[in-house]
């Protein structure tokens, strides 16, 4: 597939990362010849200069022939004049942009994308997936990263194991032994900054972050095993009023469970329209840094901090003082992945990387109509993947047990009609049956050859 990708930032140069890994064939467009170059010198794809949303600019990177455009740039401006020109100039068929404004997503303008008027066909707005993912991590605040897959009957958990874990030193294996009823298996162990999947004789230790798929009526019972308590949360405070932190707060008063939310901002702006678009959310105008500020807010008595400002060192700073005045958790949202080993020694609970979670909501829409989900872990170390199984699939009439998976693949989850289950050795696997995979980035082109799918749109 011939892909080209307008914006060679954080985004754009991991989508090219992810294509051309899988042998596409990918074009990356930026107006900054320094990130051109460095896309065409690590990663297997040509390079353009110049504005993605010029004809002729699209035109030698190959737009004639072109299957998808991934409109990927920091303005949405560009991105949607990007579309339109994909469309009416070279007839494009696919394309997806990324828009960051929230009035562009409001319902009544919803017949501006049709494709007589502006042809987007998938629009992608990071701060509402970011604040999702936010919302998921405070209302399973015992992990470090989670998502949902099979319409929400399973749970990924990302589980950072300290010394209370009652399994640690225990073979995986025996844990089907102490716990048979246990709808939920371990599909990934981080251990000294290496990602892997674990085979039946390993045993987990202290300091290990290990991904668990689980069934959702398991989730309390699977987090116990592993040492973590589930309490709820009543008091949250949220650093940053803007487009994730609002979107946090709106969500978080549509709840039927009563949570008492605090906002601080800094700007007197911003705070202001957070304060009009919500009703029983407290917004507080000041420094989150400031510990008066956080002493007014009673950061010390609330059940979680949440930093979501624009700048990734504010965040785990106004997370590091929280946690010393007495929070019990802190959420950080942290841009830069080469930041990400610092939350275990800054003691931040979990974190949020809108890189990874844009780059997971655009892969969902470039895999094959078969592959119904996909969720990037990490820096791009590994996927999950949810995918229906086809008849052509080498996979189709096979107990488990039997399919020649890659040691980088482990199946996490099966869904049978209206049933979901933990797959075992003699579960056999048949077509339109539904499953969940745990992949290491290097495994990705073998399972789309076990699914017989291959990277399309749709």
């Amino acid at each position: 597939m011939k892909v080209i990708i307008c914006g060679a930032g954080q985004v754009g140069w991991q989508i090219a990362r992810h294509l051309a890994g899988e042998r596409n064939d990918v074009t990356v467009i930026d107006t900054n010849p320094e990130l051109v170059r460095r896309a065409s010198d690590l990663l297997d794809v040509q390079g353009v200069v110049g504005f993605a949303s010029h004809p002729d600019v699209l035109d030698r990177a190959g737009a004639r022939d072109c299957d998808l455009i991934i409109a990927a740039t920091h303005s949405d401006e560009v991105n949607m004049v990007t579309c339109q020109v994909a469309q009416s100039v070279f007839g494009i068929t696919r394309k997806i942009a990324r828009l960051r404004a929230q009035t562009y997503m409001a319902p009544q303008y919803a017949d501006l994308y049709r494709r007589d008027h502006l042809p987007i066909d998938v629009i992608i707005s990071p701060e509402r997936e970011v604040a999702e993912a936010a919302l998921q991590r405070l209302l399973a605040p015992a992990t470090f990263d989670t998502e949902s897959f099979l319409s929400g009957a399973v749970q990924l958990l990302g589980i950072a194991l300290d010394e209370d874990c009652p399994v640690l030193d225990t073979p995986l294996r025996q844990l089907n032994d102490l716990f048979p009823t246990l709808g939920a298996m371990v599909v990934g162990v981080r251990r000294e900054g290496r990602l892997f999947a674990p085979e039946p004789g390993d045993q987990l230790f202290t300091g290990d972050q290990i991904y668990v798929f689980t069934l959702s009526h398991d989730i309390n019972r699977t987090l116990e095993i592993f040492g973590k308590a589930t309490k709820k949360q009543e008091r949250i405070t949220i650093i940053g009023g803007g487009i994730v932190g609002l979107g946090v707060a709106r969500a978080l008063e549509a709840r039927s469970d009563r949570v008492r939310v605090k906002i601080i901002e800094r700007d007197r702006r911003t705070a202001e329209a957070a304060a009009d678009a919500l009703e029983r959310t407290i917004v507080l105008h000041g420094d989150g840094m400031s510990a008066e500020m956080l002493e007014e807010a009673n950061v010390a008595r609330a059940d979680a901090v949440l930093a979501v400002t624009d700048d990734d060192k504010t965040n785990l700073l106004v997370s590091v003082r929280a946690k010393q005045v007495g929070c019990k958790m802190a959420i950080s949202l942290v841009n830069d992945p080469t930041l990400v080993p610092l939350m275990a020694p800054l003691d931040i609970d979990a974190y949020i990387n809108p890189r990874a979670i844009t780059v997971s909501s655009i892969l969902r829409h470039i895999r094959h109509g078969k592959v119904r989900g996909v969720y990037s872990i990490g820096d791009a170390e590994a996927e999950v993947i949810e995918a229906v199984v086809l008849s052509t699939s080498p996979i189709a009439g096979r107990a488990v047990r039997e399919i020649e998976f890659p040691e980088g693949v482990l199946l996490g989850a099966i869904r049978k009609g209206d049933k979901v289950m933990k797959p075992a050795g003699d579960t056999k696997v048949e077509e339109n049956d539904v499953i969940v995979l745990f992949a290491l980035a290097h495994d990705i082109p073998e399972v789309e050859r076990l699914l017989q799918v291959s990277i399309d749109f749709f």
